[in-house]
């Protein structure tokens, strides 16, 4: 029965898909009337005040421009013309430090906010300090809540046999908390990628944010379709990663 509900799933996400494409290469065809824009748009997207085909790229297009991406990931050849791998390297090792030091290092960010704000002057390192402050808040408040769930009777019976604190802590509060915990992390690490867009988009230099930032400066609405969709993929990737553990650490009532 479960099975042939995720085929069912499947079978209408694959048709959704079909009929969103199918409309979106119709709608960018230009096979229909001749579209007008304003001057300053036109003068804006390269193109002219009245045309016929969308300046909006077709699926077809973004799917062949992927593809030049795909072979050539790790291009460099310049400080704004740098391959989408690259690019999405530079996100992820912002994202991972400032996700560590959200993980490890539970210090208010109201505390050192102002000194962090004065004494920052590296733009990769003002990225981390905004994920940390961003993805804290979720991990914290998951691990207060795991912890205060503990069943008391489990305390109870720790003491009565006399089980020191360290022990108990990750015998048998650290276990029960962590399906919690695990799901803290879930929700933090998805607010951690969201942020590193913004971020990047802000400090300029690398990054995938940067990407799609530089991509619309340079008209490329191919290239930031694409940037969204490795967003997307990459977050994903990242949630059900954590979701993974979140699962090997639950266990059942």
């Amino acid at each position: 029965m479960n099975r042939l509900l995720g085929v069912r799933a499947a079978v209408l996400s694959v048709t959704l898909l079909a009929a969103f494409l199918f409309a979106w290469q119709q709608a960018t065809s230009g096979t229909g009337a001749v579209q007008q824009m304003s001057p300053e748009y036109a003068k804006l997207m390269g193109a002219t005040a009245t045309q016929g085909k969308s300046a909006m790229p077709s699926p077809i297009e973004v799917g062949a421009k992927l593809l030049d991406h795909l072979r050539q990931p790790f291009y460099d050849k310049g400080p704004n013309d740098k391959g989408i791998g690259i690019q999405l390297a530079y996100s992820i090792a912002r994202v991972a430090a400032g996700y560590l030091l959200a993980v490890l290092k539970p210090i208010s960010p109201l505390a050192w906010m102002p000194l962090a704000l004065y004494t920052i002057k590296d733009s990769s390192l003002s990225a981390i300090f905004v994920i940390f402050i961003c993805s804290l808040w979720p991990m914290l408040i998951n691990t207060a809540f795991g912890v205060s769930a503990v069943r008391k009777e489990w305390l109870n019976v720790a003491r009565t046999l006399e089980v020191g604190a360290i022990r108990r802590a990750f015998t048998i509060i650290l276990p029960a908390a962590a399906p919690t915990i695990l799901t803290g992390m879930r929700i933090s690490i998805g607010i951690a990628w969201l942020v590193i867009v913004a971020a990047e988009m802000l400090v300029g230099g690398t990054g995938i944010g940067y990407f799609v930032w530089n991509e619309w400066n340079n008209l490329s609405i191919t290239n930031v379709i694409i940037a969204i969709l490795v967003i997307g993929v990459v977050g994903m990737a990242l949630d059900q990663f954590l979701a993974r553990f979140a699962r090997a650490v639950s266990y059942p009532d």
